[in-house]
């Protein structure tokens, strides 16, 4: 009776190993290829103002669906830092702009990328010009905010990128100012 009742409950044992071992594996895993993502570029300039976007690669290297059913761009200049410029930023698919800045959910099949837009807005303050603003530009760091979701529970995660000064400057077409 003893042997019979040990030998159900490692049937039991096993088999909850084998069902949690086989779930595990077959998860989604996101995974952003900054070290690919494209230079930015100028989307919209004015004399106040510009707009860059770079476009990142958004990879599901696991072994299921995946959902980003969020992104926000959210670049970090505080004016405690440089106060001559007023920094915005905004996540859309690349190929599906959206003037709404709502951010429109995409499935990515495992194996497969989708392409992410971040743009960042930047505009002259303090009666700068956008060129002298420009010019004494600092390095910050704009970081891409998602949500994604599949088997694992729903969770953010942060995929950061610098915006040099002098990509910035070299943008514009302006020199830096050393300080």
């Amino acid at each position: 009776m003893l042997t019979i009742f040990v030998g159900l409950i490692s049937a039991i044992v096993t088999v909850i190993v084998i069902t949690w071992l086989y779930l595990k594996g077959r998860q989604e895993k996101v995974v952003p290829k900054l070290e690919s993502r494209t230079p930015f570029k100028i989307e919209y300039r004015d004399e106040k103002s510009l707009t860059l976007s770079t476009t990142i690669e958004f990879r599901n290297e696991g072994t299921q669906s995946a959902m980003i059913v969020d992104a926000i761009c959210h670049p970090l200049l505080p004016f405690e830092q440089y106060d001559g410029m007023d920094v915005r930023g905004k996540a859309e698919r690349e190929g599906v702009p959206r003037e709404d800045d709502y951010f429109e959910a995409l499935v990515i099949e495992h194996q497969q990328s989708a392409f992410l837009v971040a743009k960042v807005t930047l505009s002259a303050r303090k009666n700068l010009s956008l060129e002298k603003a420009v010019a004494h530009m600092v390095d910050f760091p704009v970081e891409f905010i998602y949500r994604e979701v599949g088997r694992n529970p729903m969770r953010w995660s942060i995929a950061r990128v610098i915006l040099t000064a002098e990509e910035l400057a070299n943008l514009v077409g302006v020199k830096l100012v050393k300080e």
